[in-house]
């Protein structure tokens, strides 16, 4: 069943509530008592499994997701040591030789004609 919102035209009262999807959508305001209800379209919600048998990775605990963005931060920061060394390492060598030219392609083998019957 999802979750409508509702705005009320006449106290700008909003609220939300839980209905089927075959029934009416309110009229009558709980804040004000009007008659004078919209329902809204939203976005609607996302659909959330839990319990066993789903994809466990899909719902991470916050401790798995604090350790994950910790590691990536030292991964990031040991790459960027490690690029900025290659490229000092790069400007002081800089190769005379030329490199090297691909070999020629493998020819495809062509296959015998099965004998018509």
């Amino acid at each position: 069943m999802p979750t409508y919102e509702y705005v009320c035209q006449a106290c700008e009262h909003e609220f939300e509530q839980f209905q089927s999807m075959s029934a009416e959508p309110l009229k009558k305001c709980p804040a004000c008592k009007k008659p004078r209800l919209k329902r809204l379209i939203g976005t609607g919600a996302a659909v959330l499994f839990k319990g066993g048998g789903f994809y466990e990775t899909d719902y991470r605990s916050e401790s798995y997701k604090k350790a994950a963005e910790a590691e990536k931060k030292s991964a990031s920061d040991s790459g960027s040591k490690a690029e900025s060394k290659s490229e000092s390492k790069a400007d002081a060598k800089k190769p005379d030789a030329k490199p090297a030219k691909p070999g020629p392609k493998p020819k495809a083998e062509k296959k015998p004609k099965p004998a018509s019957a």
